[in-house]
């Protein structure tokens, strides 16, 4: 799960699992793969990294490498 804000101000937490797409637009948008759709104040990186990170964190993903 990933902690998100909503454009009015509202913050709530999103399954990461079924994102399918995040836009710009210039809002950030994120696609669900039910089709439904969220307009958040993140950017689409932070949110990309944010899911990494929840990816990573459920081990659906390897470790992160070190640099």
């Amino acid at each position: 799960m990933i902690c998100l804000t909503k454009l009015n101000g509202n913050k709530f937490t999103l399954n990461a699992v079924y994102i399918e797409e995040i836009q710009s637009f210039p809002d950030t948008t994120i696609t669900l793969t039910n089709g439904h759709k969220f307009f958040v104040k993140e950017s689409e990186l932070e949110v990309s990294k944010l899911v990494t990170a929840f990816y990573q964190s459920i081990n659906l993903l390897g470790k992160k490498m070190e640099a």
